[in-house]
């Protein structure tokens, strides 16, 4: 499979996009797949190959995260991302497209139904991030100082890469070498400490009850039963807010469910799209 993925870089809505696209002549849905904060398509390389078997995948570097470009001077509230994954979807031809999106990829899905709920036929929403609020005015505020930037790379490196795999990885034991460096490498370089300075005073919030009372799309939701960063509640109540949704839970799993259940993800996914 890895053969046939096609690496790219494009420029969508004033900023440069990394993706990758994987191919399927044997299908016309299209898959677009949308990760979480401080992630990146790295964190869906074991689902892609399941998905790819039956369906054609694109696979989003969010700005500023992975390869895409880390500017600080691009709008990065979801409302905006959201508007750039249209723009991207829509530059590609894309016709049959699939919406899948963790954590803040979630959210991102969530306004584009929103924004133009004809884009997409239905949506999987992988322990999305629902009912957070704007961020505080003082840490808004603090992200116009000077080198504020160097307190996000601070406390990012307080915590570290390893505690943060240990929050959202149920199992212990599935965390490697290989994970470690996946997830710590788009973090090496400074430029992204700046763009997450601007994501902090961009950043809205997820969308109101009301807005997601609106959207009609058929939505699957996934959700690990031990989720520490999306609790599992959270997706219980997305479930009766938004109209024509399932919920599903994944007994002995935490909050990044295509790392550890790549092929029970799958699954789910393949028979809601039945």
């Amino acid at each position: 499979m890895e053969e046939n993925v096609i690496y790219r870089n494009q420029l969508v809505n004033n900023i440069n996009i990394y993706y990758e696209f994987y191919p399927n002549a044997n299908s016309q849905k299209t898959l677009v797949l949308l990760h979480g904060f401080l992630s990146s398509t790295f964190s869906y390389r074991r689902l892609i190959p399941f998905l790819n078997k039956d369906y054609q995948v694109v696979s989003v570097d969010l700005p500023p995260f992975g390869k895409s470009e880390k500017s600080n001077k691009f709008i990065y509230s979801y409302k905006n991302l959201a508007q750039t994954v249209i723009q991207l979807v829509h530059s590609l031809g894309l016709d049959e497209v699939i919406l899948i999106g963790h954590s803040m990829g979630g959210q991102i899905v969530l306004n584009i139904l929103h924004q133009q709920p004809n884009l997409a036929h239905k949506a999987i929403l992988l322990c999305s991030s629902s009912y957070s609020k704007r961020l505080k005015l003082p840490l808004i505020l603090g992200s116009y100082i000077p080198y504020f930037h160097l307190y996000v790379k601070f406390i990012l490196a307080k915590t570290g890469v390893v505690q943060n795999l240990q929050n959202v990885v149920h199992d212990h034991t599935l965390i490697s070498d290989e994970m470690l460096f996946g997830y710590l490498q788009p973090f090496l370089k400074d430029d992204i400490f700046l763009a997450l300075t601007r994501m902090i005073r961009d950043h809205e919030g997820d969308l109101s009850r009301a807005a997601l009372n609106k959207i009609t799309n058929p939505c699957l939701l996934i959700w690990g039963e031990y989720d520490k960063v999306v609790p599992l509640s959270v997706g219980k109540r997305l479930k009766t807010d938004l109209r024509s949704s399932e919920l599903v839970i994944l007994k002995e799993t935490g909050h990044l469910v295509p790392e550890e259940r790549p092929e029970d993800v799958f699954q789910h996914i393949k028979q809601f799209l039945a």
